[in-house]
């Protein structure tokens, strides 16, 4: 028996979830009918199944969710046995293996139980990496390729990784995606089976930093990239499907009807339930306005919707010659005038990224906003991605401490 048999022979192991029956139901049958697919964005399966229904195929997690269900321990056991398998790897790829292994380990547990398909993420490590994108991603597919849908980051890197790993034939949920123009990118380079817009995180941005009162902008995103994506991916061999990724009020269950899929936190979901009537109609091609300041206005906060023609050329001209590199990549965006898009940081920016925490502060970043080094929806993904690293690492401690 090979390593990789072994290691898919270990994280099977003693599964035995009983699968979950969801019964029907004709409010998410409304919104099924207004050509929305539902995902639950959870790893708890408690919570999942008190809100699992006939209409829902899929959940979702990420590196904090499922941080969040390592730290509540039920997992030290299963950490402390995959430390004999491990033992002859350096220590940092130990502690990145099992990582691995227990993100497989409860994406079958969902796989299992819900019947649906699952989003298993990368670790944060592999973000720059395309030698462990391919790697880590390939494997995931080994282990459950019916049911597990690989995430991979916004990244130079990351654009490349995923297309390899499609053309292998990996289910592919590309993410940490704030705009159309970073859509219109992966659509074209990446060509995922899935791709996101992360809405509730921009109205925050926008409204934290006093840039407007945050509202229609995130919705705004979606509806323009639903267009684009839709449009663009109709040319690429499969569709690309378009998720209004994790939202934040039920409110938007209704503003965003007929987007392509929703990944609904449990307590959103429920409570569009109790508060809405269920009669949806697709919202597609609505327009919604955005309150901006002037301060906005200046600093780029249309281009979470809005798309500039030279992004449309340069994702083409990216697919048809690809980059060996996420730094070619990136090279060759910043001349075709696209910088913004992957700009470089100086360490001091990198350590201030990471302490603004997931919506950026716009006084730490104005005057390269204003100047147009950089973009908000960059920001957004690069804050995004050192979110999710910060949990990963409280993740990869707690392995630590189990087998060290």
């Amino acid at each position: 028996m090979d390593y990789r048999d072994k290691i898919r022979e270990f994280v099977n192991e003693g599964i035995d979830e009983k699968k979950v029956a969801g019964r029907e139901d004709r409010f998410w049958q409304s919104l099924r009918k207004a050509g929305t697919t539902l995902w639950l964005d959870t790893g708890d399966i408690e919570e999942a199944e008190a809100n699992w229904t006939a209409e829902m195929s899929a959940l979702t997690t990420n590196n904090t969710l499922l941080n969040n269900e390592i730290q509540k321990g039920i997992y030290d056991s299963f950490i402390e046995k995959a430390k004999s398998i491990v033992k002859a790897m350096p220590e940092e790829d130990r502690v990145k293996e099992i990582a691995f292994m227990l993100n497989a380990r409860h994406g079958l547990r969902l796989a299992k139980r819900f019947g649906g398909f699952v989003s298993v993420e990368l670790h944060t490590d592999t973000a720059h990496d395309i030698d462990a994108i391919l790697s880590y991603g390939l494997r995931f597919n080994d282990i459950c390729p019916d049911n597990f849908i690989v995430k991979v980051p916004l990244t130079a890197t990351g654009l490349l990784g995923a297309r390899m790993l499609k053309d292998a034939g990996v289910k592919i949920n590309f993410t940490l995606e704030f705009s159309a123009r970073q859509n219109v990118l992966v659509t074209l380079i990446t060509r995922p089976d899935y791709l996101n817009v992360f809405l509730g995180r921009i109205g925050a941005y926008i409204a934290n930093n006093g840039l407007g009162d945050g509202s229609g902008a995130g919705e705004m995103a979606v509806l323009s990239s639903q267009g684009w994506v839709t449009s663009l991916s109709a040319s690429n061999p499969w569709p690309t499907r378009l998720i209004a990724a994790s939202l934040r009020n039920y409110q938007q269950l209704d503003l965003l009807a007929g987007t392509d899929v929703y990944t609904m936190p449990p307590k959103v979901a429920a409570a569009g339930r109790t508060q809405l009537p269920g009669q949806f109609i697709s919202r597609r091609g609505t327009i919604y306005p955005v309150q901006m300041t002037g301060e906005g206005r200046k600093s780029g906060l249309e281009k979470f919707w809005e798309v500039e023609p030279g992004v449309v050329e340069f994702g083409r001209s990216v697919a048809a010659n690809l980059p060996s590199s996420g730094a070619e990549l990136a090279a060759r965006a910043g001349k075709a005038g696209l910088t913004d898009m992957f700009p470089e940081l100086s360490g001091e920016e990198v350590q201030m990224i990471e302490a603004d925490g997931k919506i950026p502060v716009y006084s730490h970043w104005k005057d390269r906003l204003v100047s147009g080094s950089i973009a908000p929806d960059t920001l957004l993904t690069l804050a995004g991605l050192a979110s999710f690293t910060t949990d990963q690492r409280a993740l990869d401690e707690r392995i630590k401490r189990i087998i060290f």
